[in-house]
């Protein structure tokens, strides 16, 4: 039973964003800005989230009201296949540790920041809420997977036991401002992105693609993240995590395409088979957030072109200028 609970107000509380630094931390900070409310963040240099002593002590000092958990070790097919460890224990640790300080210290509301791809690899589409757990996981992220289950459980867990407002919400696949361009780690827009740039560049007669670009996905900006984010914050209140996505999804070949367009690259696609896939279809049922009175305002072409320009300013200038520099 999914429970509406208007009312609980931002304005003039302390709220501390785990995780500032990431894409989603980082437009959550923009979103707050017109919320009248005092943001607190955690620099890395002053508490390492993996460290239950640094956390607890760092959040009996600040002591928030509200939190948004959006802390993760994250990155695309590659990274999460050759750094298992990684993702399994840097996730569980930084959210077993905040959410256990939240609240130790008496944190009114929390938010946790799932990840659509820890639902079942062929979970029915468009894959509502209750699919969790229904099914086998997708093996390339298995590891990342369970660990934010464990993190969506944890905030079920301490609703139960503790009593405390700790809700989740089921992000699908995020990109925009602040994203990770490096091949080696990046999730599919981004690294679709730096591709047809390079290519272009390269006056390159083709573009390599992983897998045979058949599978679908649904894409979000994360400033239309953020808003449904701090609208859930501010009006719901219930176990149940709530999926955030579009309703609409679009196969890898033509979302790759579509960056082209957007890049200039106009050299042919040539996609790898031999390179996994992924999960064949990724689509959220998103009815709950719409019953909750939101929807997405930032259309994948919009987002794509505005993310592409954010790219050339922070990312191949400061290369640039590196390059000067050198």
């Amino acid at each position: 039973m999914l429970d509406s609970t208007p009312g609980y107000s931002l304005k003039g509380k302390r709220v501390f964003v785990a995780g500032h630094r990431g894409m989603v931390g980082s437009a959550i900070v923009r979103r707050l800005a017109g919320e009248e409310c005092d943001i607190v963040v955690a620099p890395r240099d002053t508490v390492d989230l993996r460290r239950q002593v640094e956390v607890e002590d760092w959040m009996g000092w600040q002591r928030p009201d509200a939190v948004f958990l959006a802390a993760a070790r994250v990155g695309g097919i590659y990274a999460n296949d050759t750094r298992p460890a990684e993702f399994l224990y840097d996730n569980l640790m930084i959210e077993t540790n905040v959410i256990e300080a939240a609240r130790t210290v008496g944190v009114s509301k929390l938010l946790f920041l799932g990840s659509s791809c820890i639902y079942p690899r062929l979970a029915p589409q468009p894959i509502h809420e209750e699919a969790l757990l229904t099914g086998p996981l997708e093996p390339t992220n298995e590891w990342y997977a369970i660990a934010k289950i464990a993190g969506i459980k944890l905030c079920q867990a301490y609703r139960r036991q503790y009593g405390r407002d700790f809700i989740s919400l089921m992000p699908t696949n995020l990109y925009g401002p602040g994203d990770n361009f490096d091949l080696m780690s990046s999730h599919v827009v981004p690294a679709l992105m730096a591709k047809a740039h390079r290519a272009k560049l390269d006056g390159a007669p083709l573009m390599e693609i992983w897998g045979t670009g058949t599978p679908r996905r649904e894409f979000l900006h994360v400033d239309d993240l953020a808003d449904a984010a701090v609208h859930l914050m501010k009006s719901y209140s219930g176990e149940q995590h709530v999926n955030v996505g579009t309703g609409r999804d679009i196969p890898i070949g033509d979302l790759a395409g579509l960056i082209c367009d957007i890049v200039g690259f106009q050299g042919a696609l040539k996609f790898d088979a031999s390179k996994p896939d992924g999960t064949p279809r990724k689509l959220l049922d998103t009815r709950r957030l719409t019953e909750l009175g939101w929807q997405p305002g930032i259309s994948l072409i919009d987002g794509l072109t505005g993310t592409y320009g954010w790219y050339l300013k922070n990312i191949m200038e400061s290369q640039e200028r590196d390059r000067i520099e050198a």
